[in-house]
């Protein structure tokens, strides 16, 4: 997803209220100004990120935090897990618990409520404009071997596990696997905090490789790339997932809160409204067409 003028002056903007140190704004200005066409807004951040170590020193760590909103999360497990199991669709309320999870988001967000999430726990569903994607979902995972879900953030990770419960329940040849951020970048999930959810006990935990808010395809470790490659079905969660994702010509579904103004005017919707849409595969171009080679007789 290209790196619009309003995103790139909000990016300018979430920058400038960091510090006010010249020699560094100059460099993250270069950074937006010298943009390619087909960069991303979490790329940018990430190369961000960079400058700001280079400037500043490592940043704060989110580890508690982390901890702090795994814990939460784990603590309302019991009470999600009664509430999908008495859904008449498990499998439609566990992808919702954990499209609300994607509300714990320290990036795009100024500050992350408790009382917002409990309630944004509270109301989940599917909508309407969810249900044609969902129905392509279903038939897809019908179909598949192989299942990659690209985690998100820290909390969300408990309810990703939960999905993936109800996803084996309803395909149990499903092979799944969940990709996390290579190391910590903001409050994003890790290896570390998908085990402290028991992640483990569903899927393949997969390292990304990199440290940056998105699944950033150049940034990948091989193993990485390989299971965005062959996996069948791809449930990518949250907007550094898309930005980072679409346009790319790979089959898609992607979950996920809008958050702020990029997506809510993409998707006409309300801030805070869940999202589940397909993003279709680009065919590849027709072969050329060859006249049929002469008869060489007997």
């Amino acid at each position: 997803m290209r790196v619009s003028p309003s995103c790139a002056a909000c990016l300018w903007e979430r920058q400038k209220q960091k510090t006010p140190n010249q020699d560094y704004l100059a460099r993250v200005r270069e950074i937006i100004d010298t943009r390619k066409e087909d960069d991303t807004a979490p790329y940018l951040v990430y190369l961000f990120a960079e400058a700001h170590e280079k400037f500043f020193g490592k940043p704060p760590s989110f580890r508690d935090v982390k901890k702090r909103y795994n814990d939460c999360v784990l603590r309302l497990e019991p009470a999600i897990r009664s509430r999908i199991a008495a859904s008449p669709d498990p499998l439609a309320a566990a992808l919702a618990f954990a499209r609300a999870g994607n509300y714990i988001d320290f990036g795009a967000l100024e500050k992350v409520e408790q009382d917002t999430l409990l309630t944004l726990l509270d109301t989940a569903s599917l909508n309407e404009r969810d249900l044609p994607a969902y129905r392509e979902f279903l038939r897809a995972c019908r179909e598949a071997e192989s299942f990659l879900l690209i985690a998100d953030n820290c909390g969300e990770i408990v309810l990703d596990k939960l999905f993936l419960e109800e996803l084996r329940k309803s395909f149990p040849r499903l092979s799944c696997a969940v990709m996390v951020r290579g190391s910590e970048v903001l409050n994003d999930a890790t290896s570390e905090d998908a085990e402290q959810a028991g992640m483990g006990k569903v899927a393949e935990i997969i390292s990304s490789g990199a440290a940056a808010a998105g699944a950033i395809y150049q940034l990948m470790s091989s193993e990485a790339r390989n299971a965005l490659d062959t996996a069948d079905v791809i449930l990518a969660k949250g907007q550094g997932n898309y930005e980072s994702l679409c346009n790319q010509g790979r089959h898609i579904f992607y979950s996920l809160l809008c958050k702020c103004e990029l997506f809510t005017a993409r998707f006409q919707a309300p801030l805070f409204t869940g999202i589940f849409a397909e993003e279709l595969p680009v065919p590849p171009a027709a072969a050329p067409l060859h006249e049929p080679a002469p008869d060489a007789g007997p």
